[in-house]
């Protein structure tokens, strides 16, 4: 067997020490391939699951899209009807509020005219069964 010069056994101390050096970097390197897989399916499967829903989204927005249409047709009707109403109501108190006015205040007086003269007999009626009673007469 031969001797290793000085040289030689550097060579191969430097030889061990770097495999030694490529083993110890090679384990963080193939740990880092796999999250790397593990990150491309997972990017792979949100991929496939957001198509479908996107779909879906579109569909959603285009039916509420519709819904809206149809509500603001709907709003616009009920505008139309309240100006309408609006328009009837002043059409009304311009023919008919003076005369119906007229009217209840007219009723209004003949009832307190009514209630009044009422008042008026009960009241003569009153004294005059005291006026009697006071007499001595009875009925």
């Amino acid at each position: 067997m031969r001797k290793l010069s000085a040289g030689e056994i550097a060579g191969l101390i430097a030889a061990v020490a770097f495999v030694l050096l490529v083993g110890f970097l090679a384990v963080p390197l193939v740990k880092l391939g796999r999250t790397l897989d593990e990150t491309s399916r997972l990017v792979r499967g949100v991929a496939d699951g957001t198509t479908p829903l996107l779909g879906e989204v579109t569909s959603t927005v285009t039916s509420a899209n519709a819904q809206l249409t149809r509500v603001d047709a709907i709003t616009a009707n009920a505008q139309q009807v309240t100006s309408n109403v609006a328009a009837l109501s002043g059409i009304f108190a311009a023919t008919l509020g003076g005369p119906v006015v007229r009217l209840a205040a007219f009723s209004y007086g003949v009832r307190k005219a009514l209630s009044a003269r009422r008042k008026g007999e009960v009241g003569k009626r009153v004294k005059a069964e005291m006026r009697s009673s006071r007499r001595g007469g009875t009925r």
